[in-house]
């Protein structure tokens, strides 16, 4: 609810600017960014939920009798294309933080972000495999702009880094991701599953406007440092980006066009350059921060340390982002869709774990607390160790339903619920602990890039699940995923084994 306060405007300081609202007891903007994010979230999420049940339907693996319309591809190509558009989603994320810090600002860029997104939702609700691919194009790269920027503008509502209010903020905008994440596949789930996947789509697209309109109405209520660009390229630097650019485009389009005019071309053409640049750019990016020379010796060795936490973190997220394509997969096709006699759309699945994190969340952040009180509270390499573990456990338990369904019988719903509260557990020990550790331990001349190399993990680890499905491993085969559980809960083992070095090469971080 909002409130008010006196408090001094920010254009003139020290001079009473009268009764100010603000949200929760925070700046008024927040309420803004909140609700700009809740619904790109609930277009995003929306959209992700129908992705791997649209490709299947109709398809070879389709066993359960979707509705037509569909794409009709194997679950193998629809694993990639799943895990692809993810990986180039948070790639994405690092170009549209530069564009906000040299180019746009993070307000303008913002603003084209939405407005990319709309229009690939729109395209992705025309029929044609030429416009799925055009508007899952547009989504990811409006989702890549967006990303970082909205997240650098709550920041900037706030008095510094120091600012008592801020973890607070950051914690009412994470309600709004995850808001806008349940709700999204109970009503475009449901309305793409059961009656039109194209309606489905547009209704991704009819979110994402009412957030556009939310932002653009609630900007007189953001800093107006979000308006600035904090390093602007120069002319010469300009010209010479777009050259370059230009360049690289002109060379894609003569390649791409001999290879579809010579009748070569498949999907492959695309997604294998894709899978490779999601595994060879995080590697050159961490290369290259750990080969600086102006870093200091003690930078040097805490980048050694987070090394451990991006690898640890890229596995993780390989097995997690798993939960939208293999678990959902086998969610629509070999588990029933009725629970107590009702039943309800397979996209449903995907409501599960912002509804988990959203009642878990304050349950572990309680116990961490509880522990410190005592002076228990596990480091952050063992909170590392732990997520690694349950992720592991999680494909472990999903053995269980896989082989119960080996015989064509349809499992349990209930067997998806416990896979999807287990990740969330695992989750809630990965992700506020690496964005923490990615803070703290960045190189103060990489400060403000971090966050986005540490989005790269996830890139890294759906490049490797597409990469595996290009070459055709059958990644809900039973030995597959047994294999995947053990990678990980030895991944969590060995992190755990090796804390003390690790530690050791965080310094004064803990």
């Amino acid at each position: 609810m909002a409130s008010s306060l006196m408090k001094d405007s920010p254009d003139s300081p020290g001079v009473p600017a009268g009764p100010e609202k603000t949200f929760f007891g925070h700046p008024r903007g927040l309420a803004t960014l909140f609700m700009t994010e809740m619904w790109e979230r609930f277009s995003f999420y929306g959209m992700r939920a129908l992705l791997t049940i649209y490709l299947l339907s109709g398809g070879p693996d389709a066993s359960k009798g979707l509705q037509g319309g569909g794409l009709a591809m194997d679950l193998a190509t629809t694993t990639a294309i799943y895990s692809i558009y993810l990986s180039m989603v948070y790639l994405l994320a690092l170009p549209g933080g530069w564009l906000g810090d040299r180019v746009w600002g993070p307000r303008k860029t913002v603003t084209i972000a939405a407005c990319t997104i709309m229009l690939g939702h729109l395209t992705l609700a025309l029929p044609g495999t030429g416009t799925f691919f055009a508007g899952l194009a547009l989504v990811a790269l409006g989702s890549g702009l967006l990303k970082a920027n909205i997240s650098t503008m709550v920041g900037h509502l706030y008095d510094g880094p120091n600012d008592p209010r801020r973890d607070g903020g950051f914690t009412v905008f994470y309600m709004g991701i995850n808001i806008g994440a349940f709700f999204a596949p109970l009503i475009i789930g449901t309305v793409g599953e059961k009656y039109s996947w194209h309606l489905g789509f547009a209704l991704a697209a009819v979110g994402m406007a009412i957030g556009l309109a939310a932002f653009l109405l609630g900007t007189k209520h953001l800093s107006p440092q979000s308006s600035r660009v904090p390093t602007p390229l120069s002319r010469e630097e300009r010209a010479a980006w777009l050259r370059k650019g230009l360049t690289w485009l002109l060379i894609a389009a003569v390649f791409y066009a001999a290879v579809v005019l010579s009748g070569n071309f498949t999907l492959n053409w695309a997604m294998v350059p894709l899978t490779l640049a999601g595994l060879a750019i995080p590697a050159a990016v961490l290369i290259r921060i750990k080969r600086d020379k102006e870093l200091s010796a003690t930078e040097q060795t805490k980048m050694s340390g987070y090394i451990w936490f991006f690898v640890a973190a890229a596995v993780f997220w390989m097995i997690y982002d798993q939960g939208g394509s293999t678990v959902q997969a086998f969610g629509t096709t070999k588990a029933a869709d009725s629970l107590f006699g009702l039943s309800f759309p397979t996209s449903w699945y995907q409501s599960l774990n912002p509804v988990f994190i959203m009642a878990l969340a304050p349950v572990i952040a309680w116990f961490w607390l509880w522990l410190n009180r005592r002076g228990q509270e596990p480091s952050t390499v063992v909170k590392f160790a732990a997520g690694l573990f349950f992720i592991g456990v999680s494909f472990f338990f999903f053995l269980i339903p896989l082989f119960l369904a080996d015989g064509g019988t349809l499992v349990s719903p209930m067997w998806l619920v416990g896979i999807y509260l287990i990740q969330t557990v695992g989750e809630l020990c990965v992700s506020p602990v690496g964005l923490s550790v990615t803070t703290k331990m960045a190189p103060a001349k990489y400060a403000s890039q971090m966050m986005g190399v540490w989005f790269l993990a996830v890139t890294a680890g759906d490049s490797v699940t597409g990469l595996l499905s290009i070459g055709g491993v059958d990644l809900s085969r039973t030995g597959v995923v047994a294999l995947e559980a053990l990678l990980a809960t030895a991944a969590g083992i060995a992190v755990f084994m090796y804390r003390r070095k690790v530690r050791a090469l965080m310094g004064d971080i803990r």
